[in-house]
Order: structure tokens, then sequence, then C-alpha cells
């Protein structure tokens, strides 16, 4: 499936590379699996007025794979420099392809450094770093939302107990969807997705 994926889209992001990281805040990064990626988005949707944002994108599969299935604008933030040229080198790509990704961006920056767009709704995380950093990225999505009052979800895939915690303590954010990855993979309590809503 990663090949056959890889080639409607005309990108290149399965090959596994470990990127030089210094500090421990930060974690490897690893696509989500394609397979995961459909049964997700067979019970959650996005519209073309979306606007989703990829903490630790790597090289852009989510980025890519929305904006074919969905139409949407897409950022990736990734703090690798290689891995940022590679989400590039696969907007060249895709563009041959899909003849339209003028909505898809890429940034080369820390995450807790990005600043978020008015238009930014979805933010999608693939356990990308510790609660450290994932708390200050929530505080500066909380000032957007001031800034800015839309309509806000949190997905998760993988997600972190750290991140679990915090989460159900805070006031600003309710579970809306779990969506179990069981029936995919061998029985993990952290194969599943999860959506939260900004509920201020």
């Amino acid at each position: 499936m990663e090949e056959q994926y890889e080639a409607k889209l005309n990108i290149s992001t399965s090959e596994q590379q470990l990127s030089v990281i210094s500090s421990f805040h930060y974690h490897c990064y690893e696509p989500t699996p394609y397979r995961a990626l459909d049964e997700l988005f067979k019970h959650y949707q996005l519209s073309p007025s979306d606007h989703l944002v990829d903490y630790g994108c790597g090289k852009g599969r989510l980025n890519f794979y929305t904006h074919y299935h969905f139409k949407n604008a897409a950022t990736g933030i990734e703090m690798n420099k290689q891995f940022y040229q590679q989400a590039l080198l696969n907007v060249k790509s895709y563009k041959k392809k899909a003849k339209s990704a003028g909505n898809i961006h890429f940034e080369c920056t820390l995450a807790e450094d990005y600043i978020i767009l008015p238009s930014q709704n979805r933010f999608y995380f693939f356990n990308p770093f510790t609660v450290q950093i994932f708390i200050k990225v929530i505080n500066n999505i909380l000032l957007s939302a001031e800034e800015s009052w839309r309509d806000i979800e949190l997905i998760f895939y993988y997600i972190d107990s750290d991140y679990v915690d915090f989460l159900e303590k805070h006031p600003c954010f309710e579970l809306k969807q779990e969506i179990d990855l069981s029936a995919l993979f061998k029985k993990n309590q952290y194969e599943r997705f999860l959506v939260y809503k900004l509920v201020l």
C-alpha cells in the first residue's frame, strides 16, 4: 500500500531516516502509515475550507494525502532542514500529478516558534515532541483563537499519555472522537486517533 500511495501522489515519504536531534524534547520522524490515514478519514472529514497544520511533518505525507482527498490547505512544520528540503521536492513532484498544490506550504522552524495563521483550524500531532513543547504549542493555538475565533480541532495519532493527561485536565478542550485501529494493528493502546475540540 505504501508504494501504491507514493506512486499515486508522486511523492517520496516512506524511506525511514533518523534525524540528528540536539534535544530530548523532539522525537524521531516517522510518517503516519497510509492504512491508518485511510481509517482516520473514513470517520473524520476535512473540507476545502479547512487549513490543516501538521507539527513534525517530516517530508509532508499528511499534507499531500489530505490535499489529494479534500483539497484543503495544509501547512507542515518541520525543524529538520533535510526533511524540509525533501518536502519542498515533494511539492514539485506532487504538482506534476495534481496540477495544483498552491495551498500546500512548509515551514522550517521549531513548533513552539511557529506563528499560527487565523485561517488554520485543524492541528495534527503524531507524537512529535514532549509534553513541555506541546504545552507551548497549545498556548500558541489558544492565543490565536483569542485573536481570531474559529472552530478548532486537534487530531492525534499514537498519542502520548502525558498529552492525554494535559488535555483531560484542560478546561478548553473536550474529546470529540476516538478512532480505534486495533483491527489494523496488533493490540496496542497507542494505535488510535483521538480528536479534541476547542470549547472556549
